[in-house]
């Protein structure tokens, strides 16, 4: 773990909370405390989180120039609250982070979370959070396409083994649905605007083949782990499957094409090069 945890989970052997953790989990309880977990359980939780926390600081940066140049200024309000919305998610990720044992102060220090396309950073952030935002179109859309996805994904974490984590959850998932709400508004303003229309499906073609790919790979060796801990409930390709099916029902409504998308990892396959 490069983040530097500092846990003390009390002076219990690894196998002695490995055992007293799985009694809990297949009793249907949830784990509260790092006593209660084995080590490869708090690795892959704080691994999760951190993915989470990053992504979400991450996105509020991307977003800040669009409170100076959203069309309105309700607009400009409307994202700046967005823009609150998310550094607050990220703040409640790593305050649960430090809870657990995370210098998440100093993981934050070491990180520049305004690097995007063409740049590499080390930090958790999804992939998506590299590429600029240029346009309102584009904004917008990310919305449609990014907040929705992260929805999908935050389903399985109402549902979490790690009992902080889920009743934080409750209370992100709200805000981010609100969120939704407002990219799916003005993708409707714009798609039935004629002067908007190619704009929208531009930016519809360029976001959501990013957002299918933030996924993952089927049946991965992380996302098994995930499950096997109660972190996570589905398959990666169960919950993109969720998120298509409920983009391309929300296209039709406004007479937008739903673009093709093939994964990266069966491009590498047809390229000769092996994924791992």
């Amino acid at each position: 773990m490069t983040t530097g945890p500092t846990r003390n989970p009390s002076d219990l052997s690894n196998g002695e909370r490995e055992k007293r953790m799985w009694e809990k989990l297949q009793n249907g309880e949830a784990i509260e405390t790092v006593d209660e977990m084995s080590d490869e359980y708090y690795d892959n939780l704080t691994n999760l989180m951190l993915q989470q926390a990053d992504s979400e600081l991450a996105d509020a940066f991307g977003y800040v120039p669009w409170i100076m140049n959203a069309p309105t200024t309700e607009e400009k309000l409307a994202v700046a609250n967005i823009v609150k919305d998310e550094v607050r998610h990220a703040r409640a990720m790593y305050r649960l982070l430090t809870d657990i044992g995370v210098d998440a102060e100093s993981h934050v220090a070491k990180h520049n979370y305004t690097l995007r396309v063409g740049l590499k950073a080390d930090d958790k952030r999804v992939n998506i959070f590299y590429y600029t935002i240029d346009t309102w179109a584009d904004f917008i859309v990310f919305q449609f396409c990014m907040d929705r996805g992260a929805g999908h994904q935050l389903e399985d974490v109402r549902r979490s083994s790690y009992g902080p984590w889920r009743r934080e959850i409750e209370r992100i998932f709200k805000e981010e649905t609100m969120h939704v709400s407002h990219g799916d508004f003005w993708v409707r303003k714009l798609a039935f605007d004629h002067s908007t229309r190619a704009k929208v499906q531009e930016a519809l073609d360029t976001w959501y083949p990013r957002t299918m790919n933030i996924f993952g790979k089927p049946k991965t060796r992380h996302n098994t782990l995930y499950r096997k801990f109660g972190l996570k409930s589905r398959d990666n390709d169960e919950v993109r499957r969720g998120f298509a099916d409920e983009v391309r029902f929300r296209c039709s409504e406004c007479g937008l094409r739903l673009p093709d998308w093939k994964p990266d990892w069966e491009k590498m396959e047809e390229d000769g090069v092996v994924s791992s």
